[in-house]
């Protein structure tokens, strides 16, 4: 069993979070809160007067945040609602923090964010929840949302979604393990691979850590070769997203060394469905990230209009898990850029 809190049901919370969406397509905006600002009705199929700021630490050129951009532009066609997505050039907390400022200065209606470093990034967010702009964290920052004073987190938590994949991984058979890590200070990776650490750890296995760049992405599978050939003991391979789990399947079919060394990674690609479906890969941990992408903008503009809450402070996306038994399904989703 996994030891984790429980949290209420996700299809639960998002069966209420459609219906909503349903309500605020055929009813009337009620009349307005004193105190509160409410944004103007708007008609049967016109555009709504709100604008929704969307700032991200991953870029829409990488395939996950791709799907997660997808989700944002549907959602904001579904609610007739200006949306901006921004994210800095690369992993960057400074000019993620100069984003997030700039987005504030501009006054939007509500305000999107994913919280890897709240150290890097708490002083600007709370800026914008201290001007009154309603704030959804995303993807990461679960364990620090509450502090920051943001509506909701929609996502998942990483430390036990780690733990899960420790556990499916030890159950496989695994006994020592490398987690690679693309980003080592990203707290959400950080704890991906202690979640993983410490399941493997109570299975009586053991983990390395191999930090890579993945900027340099035949570095990064340069040196997960180079770790595989110095321990010969390593019979399992974790990476923490696709641009991960590229270099590593490369590593291991050029050494020889695929379907031998389990394989399994965090999150969704083409080629991770692929290997998934071929049995090259174990599993992918899914967190759906196309609804952490929808979500947000439909529930911001349910609280501008209507003040509508979720009383659920972590809106469960994940984990969920990707196997040979599902992934044929979920390539075909995958193609129309919706997983």
């Amino acid at each position: 069993m996994l030891k984790f809190p429980r949290f209420y049901t996700v299809s639960l919370v998002l069966a209420m979070v459609f219906g909503m969406i349903i309500a605020a397509c055929i009813a009337p905006t009620p009349a307005p809160v004193a105190g509160e600002p409410q944004a103007a009705p708007a008609a049967q199929g016109e555009m709504r007067d709100v604008r929704i700021v969307v700032v991200t630490h991953g870029q829409a050129s990488d395939p996950f945040w791709s799907v997660v951009q997808r989700g944002v532009e549907q959602a904001a066609t579904d609610m007739r609602v200006t949306v901006e997505y921004q994210a800095p050039q690369t992993f960057d907390m400074v000019a993620m923090a100069q984003l997030i400022d700039a987005a504030v200065a501009s006054q939007p209606d509500g305000l999107v964010v994913s919280v890897p470093d709240a150290d890097a990034l708490g002083d600007s967010i709370r800026a914008a929840v201290d001007a009154g702009i309603p704030v959804i964290s995303i993807n990461s920052g679960s364990d620090v949302a509450a502090d920051l004073g943001v509506l909701n987190h929609i996502g998942q938590t990483e430390y036990e979604a780690g733990f899960g994949g420790g556990q499916r991984m030890a159950a496989a058979g695994a006994t020592h393990a490398l987690c690679v890590n693309q980003e080592v200070g990203n707290v959400a990776l950080d704890l991906r691979c202690q979640g993983f650490t410490d399941a493997m750890t109570e299975a009586g296995a053991t983990v390395e850590v191999l930090a890579v760049d993945l900027a340099d992405p035949v570095d990064a599978q340069q040196r997960i070769d180079a770790a595989l050939t110095a321990n010969a003991d390593i019979d399992s391979v974790l990476t923490l997203g696709p641009t991960g789990a590229a270099p590593a399947l490369a590593a291991l079919e050029e050494s020889g060394q695929l379907g031998q060394i389990l394989l399994a990674t965090f999150d969704l690609s083409p080629d991770v469905l692929e290997a998934v479906r071929d049995g090259n890969m174990l599993f992918a941990i899914d967190q759906q990230q196309y609804l952490q992408g929808y979500l947000p903008i439909v529930m911001l503009t349910l609280y501008i209009e209507n003040l509508n809450t979720v009383a659920n402070p972590v809106i469960m996306t994940g984990p969920g898990f990707v196997t040979a038994d599902n992934a044929a399904r979920v390539i075909d989703l995958s193609a129309a850029g919706t997983r």
